[in-house]
């Protein structure tokens, strides 16, 4: 089965799931993806742009269905793409993306700018329109993470929580935000600043500050914590606790 009929599969399975998505009906991904985004905005104007946007270009289906699957692969997601598409909300931040990047690219930049930061403040993330991501990419969680206006994520990258590829504030101009290289791994809170490269397959680690490029295939690692002392600060109710 495709993945519109994974999803339908999914919904007829749990009627009160499907109650609660309240997707209607649909028979393509671009009918499928702007009922996604009306509910997900709560805004019936996000869901039809949406909606446009996908179904005027095969191309960007094409690729979205491919972060889905990877997203669902390399997450060992046990409902596959469908439970992907419906529940993960790293997917739909990069497909906000891809909604709002083609809509910059065509010229359009407060529509590209209003979706998304209607889907930012849902979603609690913040990459801008212009940013630049290859095919396969798999945001985790989604949560907090921001990436700049120059920022480029090329095939196959995957990305946790709470990472920012952002800028230094030292330059200006055609380039102020890093590049990330394809197959490029990096964990939950890792900071990458500036006009840095980070090298096709390289990782870097949970928490690190990032600031110098990271040549292919090497790792950054962050300081790891160490256990210093006893804990100084408790909040437990001791007189509960003596009872």
């Amino acid at each position: 089965m495709d993945l519109i009929e994974d999803v339908k599969a999914a919904l007829r399975a749990s009627r009160q799931g499907a109650t609660v998505l309240n997707l209607g009906v649909f028979d393509t991904f671009p009918e499928l993806a702007g009922r996604l985004f009306a509910q997900i905005s709560g805004n019936v104007a996000v869901g039809s742009t949406v909606h446009s946007v996908y179904a005027a270009d095969a191309t960007l289906v094409e690729i979205t269905t491919y972060d889905i699957a990877e997203t669902a692969r390399r997450n060992f997601e046990p409902g596959g793409a469908a439970a992907t598409l419906l529940f993960a909300r790293g997917a739909h931040a990069v497909m906000a993306h891809r909604v709002a990047h083609m809509i910059w690219a065509d010229g359009d930049t407060t529509l590209a700018l209003a979706i998304k930061t209607s889907c930012a403040r849902v979603l609690s993330n913040d990459i801008h329109p212009a940013a630049k991501i290859g095919a396969g990419f798999w945001l985790d969680h989604g949560l907090g993470f921001v990436a700049g206006e120059t920022s480029v994520i090329e095939e196959d990258v995957s990305i946790w929580h709470n990472v920012t590829l952002g800028s230094t504030l030292n330059t200006g101009g055609a380039r102020r935000h890093p590049h990330i290289g394809s197959g490029v791994v990096i964990g939950a809170g890792a900071t990458i600043l500036g006009e840095v490269t980070i090298g096709a397959n390289a990782n870097i680690s949970a928490g690190a500050i990032v600031l110098e490029d990271v040549p292919v295939g090497m790792r950054a690692l962050a300081t790891k914590a160490t256990v210093r002392g006893t804990a100084r600060v408790s909040f437990l109710n001791t007189e509960k606790s003596n009872k």
